[in-house]
């Protein structure tokens, strides 16, 4: 694995939670890059944490495929639900989801294995579920999870038609909130139509050396 990016990352606090642009920004690869590259550069032990899981029954696909994309077997953490305290089996918003299967979301249980996880591990990535403004009950949405948490965010865009107003959106509902920008991870495998994508990139780095000065632009090499 490559960091192609000039940029390096900042010392990692002990969560950092991963939130994306839209739904298949590709957060779940840039988790998975994100740990390997803290613990390559920073040397730091660091486990990956899925949000809410929708569409699985049982072990959560998002957790699978960070083991697999880091060479990582399953852990007893996995195994125990620890990573992925919270799956519905509807492959729908996490609201809708938990509607379905006639269940809550319960974020007590995520915060309680969030500490569990950083009691034995430096770092933990925890993986949103969509975007920051994915609804968890009608009044409570997942930025106001992150704020009420007082955790970073690791923002995944790309370079797809439509991503920098996205990503704009996304850094202005962080900047209103007082909720730390970590990183801004722009995931390269989108970048189909090269006008387009350099014309994003070149845009999204302006506008962050503007108006969160000091946050790296991290580029993510695709598979």
């Amino acid at each position: 694995m490559n960091n192609h990016s000039e940029e390096r990352l900042p010392a990692a606090p002990e969560a950092i939670f991963i939130s994306g642009i839209d739904t298949d920004a590709g957060k779940t690869y840039c988790t998975a890059w994100l740990a390997m590259a803290l613990a390559r550069e920073q040397g730091l032990d660091v486990i990956t944490q899925k949000f809410v899981q929708t569409g699985c029954d049982d072990m959560s696909e998002d957790i699978e495929a960070h083991r697999r994309i880091t060479g990582r077997g399953l852990l007893d953490v996995d195994i125990d639900h620890t990573t992925a305290p919270v799956i519905f089996s509807y492959p729908a918003s996490a609201q809708l989801a938990a509607r379905i299967d006639g269940r809550e979301i319960d974020v007590d249980l995520i915060d309680r294995s969030t500490d569990k996880l950083k009691e034995r591990f430096d770092t933990v990535l925890i993986e949103g579920a969509g975007g920051l403004m994915v609804p968890l009950t009608d009044s409570f949405l997942t930025v106001d999870y992150i704020a009420t948490r007082h955790l970073p965010v690791a923002l995944v865009t790309n370079g797809v038609l439509g991503s920098i107003n996205h990503t704009i959106l996304s850094i202005e509902a962080l900047a209103s909130r007082d909720i730390p920008l970590y990183a801004i991870l722009y995931n390269k495998h989108f970048d189909t139509d090269p006008l387009i994508s350099a014309d994003t990139h070149g845009f999204i780095e302006r506008y962050a050396a503007t108006h969160c000065p000091g946050v790296p632009v991290i580029d993510i090499p695709s598979m």
